[in-house]
This record gives C-alpha cells, structure tokens and sequence, in this order.
C-alpha cells in the first residue's frame, strides 16, 4: 500500500486586520494548521475531526489546491496540489456539506452533463458512472428536478454523485452527513463503503458524527488548533479520552436505577432513565441483558460528542501526552 496523501510539517498561517482604534488596525497572525505529518496509503478510508475552527477545512482546501501551504511539503499522488491544480482535478473529488457544485436552476441531470464535458469523460464511461451513481444513490426520480428544489439529503446525493463522474482515485468529504435525516445518512453510508470495497477509492472524511467514522473509517486522526493530536483506531480514542456512550432506557413504569454494569445510571426522571457507560464497550450485550432483565418500551443510544471527547482527552493532562497519542 503506497503512501497516496503525503504531508510533511505542512503549516498555513493566514494574516488578520483587527480594528486598534478609531484609525488604526493591528495585524496579527492566526496559525490554522500548525507543522502536521501524516500519510494516507491509497485505498485507505480515514476519518479527520476535530472542533470547529480545529483546521479541518484548511488542511481539505491544501489537499485540493485551493490554499497554498505557508511551509512543509504536501503531495498527492506524487503531484503538489497548489503547482499543480487542474492536472490534479482530474484525480481527485470534493464535496463540501455546506456548499454545492451543482448549478442552482438547473435540472440535477443537466449539471452533470456539464461535468462530462468539464472533466471530458469519455461517453461510454460517462454514462456507466451516471448508471451505476443514479441507481446506487436513488436519485433517478430526480434528474429532472431542480437542483433549488431538492431537499438537503437529495442535494447531498447529488453532489457525491457529482464528485464521481470522473472516478477520482481520491474522494474529500468535508460534512457530507450536516443536516441529513437517518435514512438519508445510512445510504450515503451505504454508497460509500460500496465504493471504496470495488474501486478501492481512498477517501479522507471530516465530520462531526461519529457514527459516520465508526461505519466507514478503521482509522481517524484528531487535529485540534492546527495540530495533529491523534492518530489510530476509534476505540484507541475513546479509551485516551475516556469518553462515555449514554443509553436512554424506556420503561414500562418507574423502577429503582438499573443495575448492568459496565453501565452506571446517571440520570432518573420516571420510566426513563439514563445510563453511561464506556464508549470503547460494545452497547449490544448491554441493551440485550437490559431487554432481557426489564420490561422495555424503548431505548436508545446517543454517541459522545466530538468536542467532548477532545476536551476530556486533554483536559489536565501531562505535557507531550497529545505527542504520545500521535505517535
């Protein structure tokens, strides 16, 4: 497995005009990517999170070459994203979240008739990607709407299938889950496992759902303020940042606190209750013993916050512990 996304203390430091006075302004500097390395071998789907304003979106737009890094050395496929941006577009796709690539009045299918020309994808291999995206993603009743009239969820499918036309060797996926119901997530979940098992596609996954790390990344890095804070397995995380799962159990009536350890009740209103417990543990056993042992109306399982964890994680610890997680 080769080294497909290379990056080598890479640093992008952005000056800031900050009002001093009636006449005057200050500039200072903001450090949004702070001397990070790592590598992500081709085929490999990681998840990248961290808080918001954490350098994220920054470190995205690099890869992509939309920003050029104030230092370090940064590759993808061998080629500088910043020298070397259109050669580079043709191996690469992006979808923001929050932004879309598709041309607001048009209809869906009429956008990506643009990209088959844009990217002049041969007509043949345009319209298998076009077949295999529609079916995939459930959009064929959709090819003929408006981009401004889907809803969130469709408009996301859309924009995934937008980034795919091409079949990039390398997909960057920045919130693709932001403001999508349940069943809109598990199919472009679905999708995107499916993609990466046939085509070996390697994908890099910014997000603030965990449970869109857990069902797609073996492996996920945390950056927060510019830095590299962690760099392995999910349950390697929740372990460091000690950080708890929550199961809100629905009784049939009111019953003292619910004894099923790992497990602890830390909450009681009525028949519900709510119980923490660690989120390196596996939640199957624990709602099997409790559906077993009491009379269940409802439960379910609520995912620690992404803020949390990385604040819990370093809250008080020794200096060089964030060093040591990385490594």
């Amino acid at each position: 497995m080769d080294a497909f996304i290379q990056l080598d203390r890479v640093e992008k430091v952005f000056e800031v005009r900050k009002k001093a006075g009636f006449l005057k302004r200050e500039r200072r500097q903001v450090r949004a990517v702070d001397s990070i390395s790592f590598t992500v071998a081709r085929g490999e789907m990681v998840g990248y999170i961290g808080p918001n304003g954490a350098g994220k979106s920054t470190t995205i737009k690099m890869l992509t070459g939309i920003l050029t890094p104030s230092a370090g050395r940064l590759r993808v496929a061998g080629i500088d994203p910043s020298r070397e941006r259109t050669r580079l577009a043709h191996r690469i796709g992006v979808v923001f979240g929050q932004r879309t690539t598709l041309w607001w009045d048009l209809p869906l299918i009429d956008s990506y008739k643009l990209m088959h020309r844009m990217y002049r994808i041969p007509d043949a291999r345009y319209r298998d990607n076009l077949d295999r995206c529609v079916e995939l993603l459930e959009l064929g009743g959709l090819l003929d709407v408006p981009v401004r009239q889907l809803s969130l969820g469709q408009r996301m499918r859309g924009d995934i299938a937008a980034a795919l036309l091409h079949e990039p060797e390398v997909l960057y996926l920045d919130e693709p889950t932001i403001g999508l119901d349940v069943i809109s997530k598990a199919k472009v979940r679905g999708f995107l496992r499916e993609l990466n098992d046939e085509r070996g596609t390697t994908v890099l996954l910014t997000t603030h759902d965990l449970q869109d790390i857990e069902q797609l990344c073996s492996r996920v890095m945390v950056i927060d303020h510019g830095r590299l804070m962690y760099d392995g397995a999910l349950a390697g995380l929740h372990e460091v940042g000690e950080s708890e799962r929550t199961l809100v159990v629905d009784l049939e009536r009111e019953l003292p606190p619910i004894d099923a350890a790992p497990a602890w009740v830390v909450r009681v209103e009525g028949p519900r209750q709510w119980l923490a417990f660690p989120a390196a543990e596996s939640a199957a056993p624990l709602v099997a013993r409790i559906a077993a042992e009491y009379p269940l109306v409802d439960l379910s399982v609520r995912e620690p916050d992404i803020e949390a964890v990385i604040a819990k994680m370093y809250a008080g610890s020794a200096p060089g512990q964030a060093e040591k997680a990385v490594s």
